[in-house]
């Protein structure tokens, strides 16, 4: 009898904005780290816990943007959100005053006191340490950490110039290695964005599989008769599985799970709907508006008819969801191994973090409904990419199709009128730090501390993130001023090589602003010998 996995990736990725001086508008800047943290991971590593301590077994994958790693990992960003919380904590109290003669009062309580538990669980159950936690679970065999790109950047836009793919690749594989010992078996290339240039610097960097759209696959002039329900490899034995194409659409499709009227609206927060004074000086004196996490209402609500949010009716529905969305990976799963007469089985499915959470409120919870479906039903076993491994050299060999998970499947939202400007400077950067490693092989002292820093302003530049925010209207100035702000130190840099002067001011002043990758040597971008 054919055995059936399931394998569920959860991939979390931001772009590095950090903000910690103690300026007006710190909050803003922050905001979508605070909330990922707040309305997500520690949620995630609660339910990792509440499972465990269940004997509920489970397995999933876990991508981690080294982004990520590095705003958590900062004490000063840890500072900072315990004052966020703490802001929270004081505006849901005048909130539980001013909603107490309305329909709103008891969940505005229930606001409050999860705010009060997400500082506690931050503070105390985890140290302020949740990389620690997750390292934990990963020692378990619990969690697969699967590395990615160092600035999660769109890898084919770059595919004319191996030296800046290798940079993505390697230092997003030693970010996993700093923080957590080991880089594992598999690599997620941002977007799911693949063209054939990508193969060999995966191998060569011992990588062994990559997970990519469906289209990777049943495009290809190769296509397995069994589809993305087994894996193939690439001429040079890269493994690669194809993801599941309902998901995460059976989430945040048009009749997705999240859109179910029982459900909280994620749209609706005070943040934007009140009136500045009444959300005293949480935002101080910045007129930008940002989500507090305080929503009443239900995805029924319209504009002028506001439904309170109901918790035991949302928990009903995420029962049924959960099990719908079992049923139908059990039902797939069980077809397909009935056409493949009987052959193991294996179905990805694939989860951005933020619709756990962030997007969908109850998506946490649904999650670990899921989980628990499994455990009391059996239809299939959850599995780990890295263990789907054994016959790696004999699977069948195929030239997958260029494509992306982003956009209609190439990734157009990347490079479209709103962002396309973007590319046309990092390119040029691209070229200039590749010649600069090439220029200057062996530096030290300052003018290595100067070739440094510009090999990170290019990964920087290099972020698939911040196209992509400026495309989706995510604090489109703002992101702006930071890419502007990395190519123009980057120029000043090259410029300041060309004139063999440099402010050392100003070197330690980029060095303290943009922590990420002390460690990164500039040499990074050299061309392979």
């Amino acid at each position: 009898m054919s055995e059936k996995k399931l394998v569920l990736i959860i991939e979390a990725n931001q772009g590095y904005i950090p903000q910690t001086e103690d300026k007006e508008g710190f909050q803003v800047q922050n905001s979508i780290l605070f909330s990922a943290i707040t309305e997500t991971y520690i949620p995630l590593l609660n339910m990792f816990c509440q499972l465990e301590k269940e004997n509920i077994p489970f397995k999933l994958g876990l991508v981690i943007s080294p982004s990520i790693y590095a705003l958590l990992s900062d004490s000063s960003i840890q500072d900072k959100y315990i004052e966020y919380l703490d802001e929270l904590i004081k505006l849901g109290n005048a909130e539980v005053l001013r909603c107490k003669d309305s329909n709103c009062l008891e969940q505005a309580k229930t606001c409050l006191e999860s705010i009060e538990k997400t500082k506690s669980d931050f503070t105390e159950t985890y140290g302020k340490n949740l990389l620690e936690k997750i390292k934990y679970f990963e020692k378990l065999g619990i969690i697969e950490l699967i590395p990615t790109a160092a600035t999660f950047s769109y890898l084919p836009h770059y595919s004319d110039y191996p030296e800046a793919i290798n940079a993505q690749i390697e230092t997003g594989l030693y970010s996993q290695r700093i923080f957590f010992g080991d880089t594992g078996d598999g690599f997620w290339l941002p977007y799911m964005g693949w063209n054939k240039s990508l193969e060999r610097p995966l191998r060569s960097y011992g990588i062994n599989y990559t997970i990519l759209d469906a289209r990777a696959i049943l495009f290809s002039e190769q296509c397995p008769q069994e589809g993305i329900f087994s894996p193939v490899r690439t001429k040079s034995s890269l493994v690669i599985f194809g993801s599941d194409p309902d998901t995460p659409q059976d989430i945040a499709g048009e009749d997705g799970f999240s859109t179910n009227e029982a459900y909280r609206s994620q749209i609706r927060d005070i943040g934007f709907d009140l009136e500045q004074e009444k959300l005293g000086d949480f935002f101080g004196k910045t007129d930008a508006r940002i989500p507090t996490g305080f929503k009443y209402w239900s995805n029924e609500s319209e504009d002028d008819d506001l439904v309170p949010y109901n918790s035991a009716q949302a928990k009903k529905q995420i029962i049924n969801d959960a099990l719908n969305f079992y049923t139908s990976k059990a039902e797939k799963l069980e077809q397909a191994a009935n056409i493949m007469q009987e052959k193991d089985t294996v179905l990805v499915c694939a989860i951005p973090a933020e619709f756990l959470g962030q997007k969908w409120h109850e998506g946490v919870e649904w999650l670990e409904n899921v989980i628990r479906c499994r455990a009391s039903k059996r239809g299939f076993e959850f599995e780990l990419c890295k263990n789907l491994l054994d016959n790696q050299f004999s699977l069948p060999k195929i030239e997958p199709y260029q494509c992306s998970a982003n956009g209609l499947g190439y990734g157009e939202d990347l490079l479209d009128n709103t962002n396309s400007w973007m590319i046309r400077y990092t390119r040029k950067a691209t070229q200039r730090i590749i010649d600069l490693a090439e220029r200057f092989p062996s530096e030290t002292s300052l003018k290595e501390r100067l070739l440094n820093m510009a090999a990170k302003q290019v990964l920087l530049a290099q972020s698939g993130d911040w196209p992509a925010m400026i495309h989706d209207g995510k604090t489109p100035n703002y992101i702006e001023e930071l890419f502007k702000d990395e190519i123009l130190s980057f120029t000043r840099v090259f410029d300041s090589l060309a004139s063999n002067t440099v402010s050392t001011e100003w070197l330690t002043s980029c060095e303290r602003k943009n922590t990420i990758f002390p460690w990164l040597n500039y040499r990074i971008f050299s061309k392979k010998k």
